[in-house]
């Protein structure tokens, strides 16, 4: 940590073929491959027991992987013990020692550092402390802070050894949801400062896609989709990442045309132009369209893209409303709706028509256990 709390130069990941399988049989992750470029914000975000949190303890070295390769800077440390790897984590919980100050926990890893002369130790505590805006706070015990104040401690007694790698597990996961959005944008304006490469675990969709460079949507111990999350909640590839990622709707077509990434497909009686993945046959298949890409209309149904709707109801969200509709397959759908001040809003029973833009509806790949693989690209959806 330099005096001006700035430290530039994260460690790059690559993990090749990792896998855990645990005692009994159980696979917890199944094969990933995954780069993650210096000074990247990643993060791994799925549903419980998807194998994230395994894969973030296979990189600590907390767990030791059945198969496979973990380089940092092109080293193998898959099988080096934690305290020799350049990275640290900070946990769910914080672990801080509750009968020292705030100071000497930061202190506390800074006293087992062969290569931090004890001159060096102030400075540096000092420099963590500033970096996180806690400094007027170093006298405290952990008991006299704040959630969110405890958060930031265990952030800086993470930072002070300087790793090239932080993990992060849930590290927002004990605060309410209201402390959790605000600490959202200190985090990541904190590793922009930092230049310190971050893998964050995380369930809530909304962190991954307001924090990450890039994100990882793991299932089942694979990685099912990988990319930016503008790309990834755009151009969702399988049933799983649209439905878990953001709001979706999902409906039964039938692919009648394939182009060079554009089609058309058959829902119910009415024929829509559509994104398709590169490879599709002609034949039964899933598309998803998002709410708020969805436009409710008043009118004929000339133009392209649409088809006569009746909504059903209409859910008050303050700046916006989810008003649900059913086509005339009987499919469910919603719209996210703005609220204007001086328009009236749909009603239920109302009849409306529903234009569901080409270059926002998209075919879904049919294999729902299809694995991300480098040769695979976003691209594909559309």
């Amino acid at each position: 940590m330099t005096s001006d709390t700035t430290q530039t130069g994260g460690g790059s990941i690559a993990i090749r073929g990792l896998r855990k399988e645990f005692e009994g049989g159980s696979i917890a992750v199944d094969g990933i491959d995954l780069d993650v470029a210096s000074g990247e914000f990643f993060s791994l975000l799925g549903p419980s027991g998807c194998g994230k949190t395994t894969t973030l303890r296979m990189l600590a070295g907390f767990e030791q992987p059945t198969d496979g390769q973990i380089l940092i800077d092109g080293t193998d440390v898959a099988q080096t013990p934690p305290h020799k790897r350049p990275v640290n984590t900070v946990f769910q919980s914080y672990a801080l020692f509750p009968h020292m100050d705030v100071w000497k926990n930061v202190e506390y890893g800074l006293r087992w550092a062969k290569d931090v002369p004890k001159g060096d130790r102030q400075g540096k505590v000092d420099a963590a402390l500033e970096l996180v805006e806690m400094t007027e706070y170093a006298k405290r015990r952990p008991n006299q802070l704040s959630g969110g104040q405890q958060q930031r401690i265990a952030l800086a007694r993470a930072l002070v050894l300087e790793p090239s790698v932080l993990l992060l597990d849930e590290p927002l996961g004990a605060l309410d949801a209201k402390l959790r959005h605000s600490l959202r944008a200190q985090l990541t304006s904190l590793q922009r400062r930092v230049g310190i490469t971050f893998v964050f675990v995380t369930h809530d969709q909304e962190e991954a896609l307001e924090m990450s460079d890039r994100l990882a949507v793991m299932s089942r111990g694979k990685i099912m989709q990988l990319g930016a999350p503008r790309e990834i909640y755009q151009f969702p590839r399988s049933e799983f990442v649209a439905d878990f990622l953001g709001v979706a709707n999902l409906m039964d077509v039938q692919v009648e045309s394939v182009g060079a990434g554009v089609g058309r497909v058959k829902l119910g009686d009415f024929t829509l132009d559509a994104q398709i993945p590169e490879g599709f046959q002609a034949g039964p298949g899933r598309a998803v369209i998002r709410p708020e890409s969805l436009h409710l209309e008043e009118g004929d149904l000339s133009g392209d893209n649409r088809l006569p709707a009746m909504v059903e109801r209409v859910v008050y969200l303050g700046s916006t409303s989810q008003v649900f509709v059913r086509l005339p397959d009987g499919t469910s759908v919603q719209s996210l709706v703005t609220n204007a001040v001086h328009e009236e809003p749909w009603s239920s029973g109302d009849a409306c028509r529903v234009r569901m833009p080409a270059e926002s509806l998209h075919v879904l790949e049919h294999t729902e256990d299809h694995a991300w693989s480098d040769a695979d690209s976003v691209s594909k959806a559309g």
